[in-house]
């Protein structure tokens, strides 16, 4: 057993307690005690004790959507609206990716998540072996999903048989793993079919993966499927009995209340990406409203093209700040709401009650703040410090299931030297060369 103490623990439990003082015990991946170290330390006279100091453990973050490759299209493309940066700088690009170079801005998108904190993903893209793969040998926890459109051949597949075939070979080589679950994720209501989605739909049932796709994006989105579907997109997909309780929607930028009501009576999650939502001048989702509505609204990255980021202590505070601002009420989204978001919420996203809380018999993924950084003295309220002040580089420990991922300045799970080395490849790779 090994025992972290540290100036403060915010257990993010069902009582929301904030520990001074505080102990976490981890035995295997798992949390065996937790509380006052006065109390914690006595009961395990044994154990290994690593002392933080001034610092707060806080429940592992939960990126509840984002495409971890597109690392590789950072900066590339920016300043454009949504369909514009799609078709001219993404696409194109996508057409060409090679296997290795998959793997390699997959890798370096998890370094940027565990030195920010972030324990755990839910990733759609394409050829996910890749991202399996570098998920494994990076130590994160996460939910990979297969990016599923109507345009064939594609990267993953000459048709939708070939496509759905290595789905299922994903399936059969990574079942039972520990940390790593897959989805199927058609792309959008604009880029699949009713029959297609229906068939994403059964086949996720199949194999016993999660469900997700972009919804609601934009205004265009909902326009486009008024005029072609003759609903608005969670209506459409509502009628085609696809929304389940395993479902994670993206963004959900453009809903009314109509749309909320299904998605609450669906058992349905949104997963709110401020900043990409913003850079791409998408809207902003109404996430105060489905809060009050009773959704465990998630909050995700997007991925590192239209965000430019993989830091979800920057997204959590955004989501704070921008829930302020476009209901008209400071009080509407507090530090506490956004932390939940970041953390129990994305639980809900990714299917795993076990992650989102410090506390007996949840998963031991956590990380812990440097308080010594002047931008988080005093400490007033930790939780207002790290939702507010925080920028996630004051992090100095993370850890998946019990295993330090990184530590004071180095990675424990990544060659990140080589690593470097590696990503001068993808902006080759990125300007055609």
């Amino acid at each position: 057993m090994t025992i972290y103490t540290a100036d403060w623990l915010v257990t993010q439990n069902d009582a929301r307690d904030v520990v001074e003082g505080a102990a976490l015990a981890v035995e295997g991946a798992f949390v065996a005690d937790a509380g006052p170290a006065a109390e914690v330390l006595p009961r395990h006279p044994g154990a290994e004790v690593r002392p933080l100091g001034a610092a707060a453990i806080l429940p592992g973050l939960i990126d509840a959507h984002t495409h971890v490759p597109m690392s590789a299209l950072r900066g590339l493309g920016d300043d454009k609206p949504l369909f514009a940066w799609l078709q001219e700088d993404v696409f194109p690009r996508e057409a060409r990716w090679e296997p290795a170079l998959l793997r390699t801005a997959a890798l370096l998108s998890f370094a940027e998540m565990i030195r920010t904190g972030c324990t755990a993903f839910y990733d759609m893209y394409m050829l996910q072996e890749n991202v399996f793969a570098a998920a494994d040998a990076a130590g994160v926890r996460g939910v990979i999903g297969e990016n599923v459109t109507r345009f064939f051949p594609q990267l993953g597949g000459a048709t939708r048989e070939a496509l759905f075939d290595r789905i299922r070979a994903n399936a059969a080589a990574w079942r039972g793993h520990p940390r790593l679950r897959g989805a199927v994720t058609p792309h959008a209501v604009y880029t699949t079919d009713p029959d297609l989605l229906r068939a994403c739909r059964d086949l996720a049932d199949e194999l016993g993966w999660r469900f997700g796709m972009h919804m609601s994006e934009t205004r265009k989105e909902t326009a486009d499927c008024l005029s072609e579907r003759g609903a608005r997109p969670i209506p459409y997909c509502d009628a085609l009995g696809i929304l389940r309780g395993d479902t994670a929607l993206f963004h959900c930028v453009d809903v009314d209340d109509a749309d909320v009501a299904i998605l609450r009576e669906r058992g349905c999650v949104p997963v709110h990406n401020p900043a990409s939502n913003l850079k791409l001048a998408s809207g902003a989702a109404p996430v105060p409203r489905m809060l009050d509505a009773g959704l465990p609204v998630a909050l995700g990255t997007d991925g590192p093209a239209s965000n430019n980021a993989q830091n979800m202590l920057r997204e959590t505070w955004l989501a704070a700040i921008l829930g302020k601002f476009s209901s008209g009420d400071p009080a509407a989204m507090s530090a506490r709401r956004a932390l939940d978001m970041a953390t129990r919420h994305g639980a809900a996203a990714i299917g795993d009650p076990l992650v989102g809380t410090l506390a007996p018999g949840f998963r031991a993924d956590f990380f812990a703040l440097d308080l010594s950084f002047p931008g988080l003295q005093p400490v007033n309220d930790v939780v207002s410090n790290a939702v507010y002040a925080a920028t996630g580089l004051e992090n100095r420990l993370t850890v998946v299931d019990g295993r330090e991922l990184y530590r004071d300045g180095r990675f424990l799970s990544l060659d990140y030297p080589a690593l470097l080395e590696e990503a001068a490849s993808l902006c080759r790779w990125a300007r055609g060369r």
